[in-house]
């Protein structure tokens, strides 16, 4: 005896949307939260621009060039001469130097910066501008 699997249902021609948006739903969310954000500092300066960046840890020491030349550690000014004994206070097991050096500031206030880290063991990355992606003002 043959097998008769028809059946008199007609086959459904819609397509169920609801699903389809669940997962558009979720997949936003899932971008959204994994995204990286970009911090904002309050001490503004005009980073220079570069083509690509190397990416931050998730703990670093933050110091600011401006264009005068003031150095800030942390969002607190300090002297010239304090920033050794500054940096050694605010390091504790961050091994990362972020600097956000104005595109004015000299390259004689950068290495003093830069060998100021070195000396305590830290790693010194430069904060630049992407130039696809423009400051918010």
């Amino acid at each position: 005896m043959p097998l008769n699997f028809s059946t008199a249902r007609k086959p459904i021609m819609t397509f169920a949307l609801a699903g389809l948006a669940d997962i558009v739903l979720l997949l936003l969310i899932f971008f959204l939260l994994t995204s990286s954000f970009v911090p904002q500092f309050g001490i503004r300066v005009n980073l220079p621009r570069v083509e690509a960046g190397a990416p931050t840890q998730a703990q670093y020491v933050t110091v600011v060039l401006t264009e005068d030349g003031r150095f800030y550690v942390e969002q607190q000014q300090v002297g010239r001469e304090d920033l050794l004994n500054v940096l050694r206070n605010v390091k504790g097991e961050r091994t990362t130097l972020v600097l956000r050096a104005d595109r004015r500031a000299t390259v004689e206030q950068f290495a003093y910066v830069a060998s100021t880290a070195r000396a305590l063991g830290m790693t010194v990355l430069m904060a630049t501008e992407r130039p696809d992606v423009s400051p918010l003002r």
